[in-house]
């Protein structure tokens, strides 16, 4: 089976650069450090970057284009994107799966919003893209599964959207 990793679209990144999903102002940051995982672009962000801290909501804007009713599993939490737009996911980050995001939780949805299933992937596990691309394939074979969100483990922000697909570049998340 193929895949499609999806950041976040640049139409909606526009959108949450002036208001988040919360309706507040996205708060701005300057990098110190660096290493804040980006969904703009899929990768860690630089020492000195300028970025965005933004709340977002993946499955309302996942349903707006899909007509499903998330209800009790929408929810709203924390993404960093970058603070002027920018060229989203690059050869060395896409399209294959992201391994620098670091995602360990692998949450797969039906169709109709609600979770089919949760798994808590091991760190070696979610930092090899082969191992963590067979893991995808393998939660997207069941017939009930439309989606899967891949979340940090220790905050269990968002990170990026994983759907059926071929090869390419990553179709931005809505």
């Amino acid at each position: 089976m193929t895949f499609e990793i999806r950041a976040i679209a640049p139409d909606v990144l526009d959108q949450l650069r002036k208001t988040d999903d919360a309706g507040r102002t996205p708060r701005r940051i300057v990098e110190e450090e660096g290493g804040s995982p980006l969904r703009c672009c899929l990768r860690r962000s630089r020492p000195g970057e300028a970025i965005l801290l933004a709340a977002y909501a993946p499955l309302r804007r996942w349903a707006l284009d899909t007509g499903a009713d998330p209800g009790a599993y929408e929810e709203v939490g924390p993404v960093f994107i970058h603070e002027e737009p920018c060229e989203g996911p690059q050869p060395e980050t896409g399209p294959g799966y992201p391994a620098a995001m670091g995602g360990r939780v692998f949450r797969t949805y039906r169709a109709d919003g609600s979770i089919l299933d949760g798994h808590l992937v091991g760190a070696h596990r979610s930092a090899d893209p082969v191992a963590a691309s067979a893991l995808l394939d393998t939660l997207l074979e069941d017939p009930e599964a439309a989606l899967v969100h891949v979340r940090a483990v220790e905050f269990g922000c968002f990170l990026f959207e994983v759907r059926r697909g071929g090869p390419g570049n990553p179709a931005p998340v809505r």
